[in-house]
């Protein structure tokens, strides 16, 4: 892995000039406007503070982008994971997210070491889809507090929801003022504005300014560290066996998250600079950065689509445009970390209402709502419920689930038609009347959801038969519950005296049935190319019998 590191790295920065320099400057700085405001709001929407967010950015940055297993991917704390990290903390504590994320960072090095780098690729989109929209959900509901300044208990989003129930929902104006404020210039700001300042940056540049003139009185960010070593960081202390015991599942959350959302990141990000993401790689970097995140009191990061994306647009050329646009946020937050400060919190659950709103991938929605494909949209909301209700590695796992159940049923039809023997179509001089002869073809996989349907045709016929051959030329696969079957009606079609041939078998399926003997139970004479020489055997046979 690290030969073929340094060798990507060579070819990355082959031919690098000072105008090539000059772009990734550009782009980094771009970025850091980007990232910025994105650092502080899920710095206080992860549970911690908004200083956790920006040193999650600058680490992100500098460890995951240059170890990163592309040139283009861009890490830092991002929504999705402050969905799993707000309930974390509410439970254990900042300690509880600095070990959870130290220990995601292991799992996901061990991930790499055994390539779990394609596992992504065996969720369906619509799981994806759902579980994206699961997570909007509980930012949104996450930030309600922030935005209109009011109190609820609990450790998930919907204990909170619900304990407005009990605690009221009373709404202070000068707080919600902000947060539609945001709301408003980040849906309005125009696109050609975009190009040079974020909208995100304006909302909050300008709930600054009417903060700094009006002194309303409001929540506010507070103190921004001045240091990359703040005292709420990991603490080795803690890492008692107990502690660690108890985070694992959190952990698992965490690092499954971040595999997901970096090489979903890394795959479609790719596509945009027409680079190939090294997915192992790319696991072993946000491993180690997210074990040496909480060292520094930053919370868990993933690489990002939306500063990923904007760095390839800015024409960023390689991997320092992560390592520039962290030492703008280094920079900001040595210089303006008075100004930040006074920034309304309510400005920035604004900026993570909208965020939440334009995580949903709304095409992919409404493609799956105008198919009408039960399957699909059974999947998607499955799949959300469980992110609200459970959690991530749940709903991953409840929605995979649901995907494969309904793959089973959607495919459990084996198609079997019965025919008589007709002679004149046959085009063969046949000596047996073959009146009591039966075809049956069959057509689909033989698994243990359709081995049923052949005993229920066969329940159907006449006991009289004195031959049937099956035709499986449609059969491309076959299980141990199918092959059981076939052994099961074999013994029962002896018992009548009914003889048996089998036509049309594929490779794969023969495959099986020699693993299990099965040729040899009904006799290599009972195995014909097609159902034509299966019926001039039988006819000897008859002739015979």
């Amino acid at each position: 892995m690290f030969k073929d590191y340094i060798n990507d790295l060579k070819n990355e920065f082959r031919g690098y000039n000072v105008q090539t320099l000059l772009q990734d400057i550009l782009a980094g700085l771009t970025v850091a406007a980007v990232a910025l405001p994105l650092a502080l709001a899920f710095g206080v929407s992860s549970g911690a503070d908004a200083g956790a967010g920006l040193i999650t950015a600058i680490i992100a940055g500098l460890v995951i982008g240059v170890l990163s297993g592309a040139s283009y991917q861009i890490s830092g704390p991002t929504g999705a994971m402050s969905a799993i990290l707000i309930g974390l903390s509410t439970t254990y504590g900042l300690q509880g997210v600095f070990i959870a994320s130290f220990l995601s960072g292991c799992m996901l090095i061990i991930a790499s070491l055994f390539k779990f780098g394609k596992i992504v690729l065996f969720i369906p989109t619509s799981v994806i889809t759902g579980f994206t929209s699961g997570i909007a959900i509980i930012i949104a509901l996450g930030q309600i507090d922030n935005f209109f300044g009011t109190t609820s208990v609990g450790s998930s989003a919907l204990e909170k929801l619900f304990s407005y129930l009990k605690l009221g929902f009373p709404v202070s104006l000068p707080t919600v003022f902000f947060g539609i404020l945001v709301v408003v210039i980040m849906l309005v700001w125009p696109k050609k504005w975009g190009e040079y300042c974020p909208s995100s940056l304006a909302g909050i540049i300008i709930a600054l300014i009417c903060q700094l003139c009006m002194n309303l009185p409001v929540h506010e960010v507070g103190t921004i560290p001045s240091t990359l070593f703040p005292e709420a960081r990991l603490s080795f202390s803690s890492l008692q066996l107990g502690t660690i015991t108890q985070l694992m599942l959190p952990a698992l959350s965490i690092a499954a998250l971040g595999m997901i959302e970096s090489l979903l990141c890394g795959a479609s990000a790719g596509k945009m600079k027409n680079e190939k993401l090294n997915a192992d790689r790319e696991l072993m970097a946000q491993g180690i950065g997210n074990m040496l995140i909480p060292l520094f009191g930053g919370v868990p990061a993933t690489a990002a689509i939306a500063r990923t994306s904007v760095a390839i647009k800015a024409g960023g050329k390689t991997r320092l445009v992560s390592v520039f646009h962290s030492i703008v946020i280094l920079i900001s937050m040595f210089l303006l970390g008075s100004l930040m400060s006074r920034i309304p919190l309510s400005a920035l659950a604004g900026v993570l209402m909208v965020t939440a709103w334009r995580m949903n991938d709304w095409q992919e929605i409404k493609t799956l709502f105008h198919n009408r494909v039960k399957t699909n949209i059974s999947q998607y909301l499955i799949t959300m419920c469980a992110t609200v209700v459970f959690d991530l590695t749940v709903a991953i796992v409840i929605g995979v689930m649901v995907s494969i159940i309904l793959f089973v049923l959607n495919n459990s039809h084996l198609h079997i038609e019965v025919r008589d023997i007709d002679k004149d179509r046959v085009g063969k001089d046949l000596k047996h009347h073959h009146q009591k002869t039966r075809i049956m073809y069959l057509s689909g996989p033989i698994f243990f959801g359709t081995q049923e349907q052949m005993t229920q045709v066969l329940d159907s016929l006449d006991n009289s038969l004195e031959a049937i051959i099956f035709s499986m030329r449609g059969v491309p696969s076959i299980d141990d519950s199918g092959i059981h079957e076939f052994f099961e009606i074999v013994d029962r079609l002896k018992e009548q005296n009914c003889k048996i041939k089998f036509s049309g078998i594929q490779e794969e399926v023969m495959i099986q049935f020699k693993r299990n003997h099965f040729d040899e139970y009904v006799g290599k004479d009972s195995f014909c190319w097609d159902a034509i020489m299966a019926l001039e055997a039988l006819d000897q046979e008859l002739i015979f019998a």
